[in-house]
């Protein structure tokens, strides 16, 4: 039986909320929300479960004083990227074991000013420390890299998200970190804050790319793209004026020591009827070479009364869920998974 804490109760929070008091081997032992209304609520009034008699707390210092295992550690990810930093590494320095769904999957990547509090925590507490979600976290490096060793040579791999947003009802996601209605006349947001936070949340993934290939990244560089709202739009969150931005695609080239090179794009938009008809499902990949191999992956919601995006929000949870005991299996420091037998120019 693992003693589990869960860290923030909004949409991806709830839904861990709920897996970790539905789990025959898992027990909450602690609640960590950031409002002042949910604090002093039972966990299982939060999670629409029966009372479970664990009080969820806004004061962290009631977090660190529990005894547990593992936190579940699923806040929005904020600006600046290093904003959640603080907090992990108390709770790491703590004793307690972290797996993340808002970053920290690659943290050697940002740098030592950046890793070394972290690493320094982890050896403080004898904990480990797991960034784990879809994308970032099991779509590229565990599945794409494994499909790559089927390749006798590899030149190039290509995935593509798109994401559709008209049914997100949150504004601030919607409008804040989706930079959607924003006027690209008064500020261009492929230039700023929001660009710079997902390059440094998807630029884990080349690092984990070039880890897996025993390679290293030569070049990475960012070719960010906006399309504008053809006419007024709306989506759940609220409007979308004419001329504003009505879907951002976060895209990097990447290449290799090993002479591979990458593209990911990320594509956020309120109609994927602005993009042609070859944009569809949730991913496709290509992976050019000897053979070349293309794979479709679409994580979609099978009751037609829930919320669309309630499908990956399940499918995110369930993988750092299920890494619990996998990460408290593995020495203290940063965890992430090997992908199995990926492709490599050299042994």
């Amino acid at each position: 039986m693992y003693r589990v804490i869960q860290w923030a109760t909004g949409a991806m929070g709830r839904t861990a909320l709920r897996r970790i008091i539905d789990h025959p081997d898992l027990e909450l032992v602690g609640v960590y929300v950031y409002s002042d209304d949910k604090a002093g609520q039972d966990a299982g009034d939060l999670a629409k479960r029966p009372k479970t008699g664990v009080i969820a707390t806004n004061n962290i210092e009631d977090i660190l004083a529990l005894d547990a295992d593992v936190v579940v550690h699923t806040p929005r990810i904020t600006l600046p990227y290093d904003a959640l930093n603080d907090d992990v590494a108390r709770l790491l320095a703590s004793g307690k074991n972290v797996i993340s769904t808002a970053g920290f999957h690659w943290p050697t990547h940002q740098g030592g000013a950046y890793a070394k509090p972290l690493l320094e925590a982890c050896e403080a507490g004898g904990t480990t420390l797991a960034g784990l979600g879809v994308n970032p976290g099991a779509l590229v490096e565990r599945i794409v890299l494994s499909a790559t060793g089927m390749c006798a040579e590899l030149d190039h791999i290509t995935v593509r998200e798109m994401v559709d947003a008209r049914a997100m009802a949150q504004p601030v996601f919607v409008y804040d970190f989706m930079g959607f209605a924003r006027d690209p006349a008064k500020e261009d947001i492929t230039k700023g804050p929001l660009a710079a936070l997902y390059t440094s949340l998807f630029g884990e993934v080349f690092a984990a790319v070039a880890h897996a290939m025993d390679a290293t990244i030569k070049d990475l560089s960012p070719d960010h793209r906006l399309t504008l709202a053809p006419h007024d739009m709306a989506v759940a969150a609220g409007p979308i004026p004419k001329g504003t931005v009505a879907a951002t695609e976060w895209r990097w080239n990447a290449r290799f020591s090993n002479g591979a090179g990458m593209t990911l794009s990320i594509l956020w938009t309120a109609d994927p009827a602005m993009h042609g008809a070859d944009v569809t499902g949730h991913w496709t990949v290509d992976i050019t070479g000897r053979p070349n191999i293309s794979l479709t992956l679409d994580i979609h919601e099978g009751d037609p009364k829930a919320p669309p995006a309630r499908a990956l929000t399940d499918a995110t949870v369930a993988v750092a869920i299920r890494a619990i005991p996998d990460v408290l299996a593995a020495a203290p420091g940063f965890f992430a998974y090997d992908a199995p037998a990926p492709y490599r120019a050299r042994f």
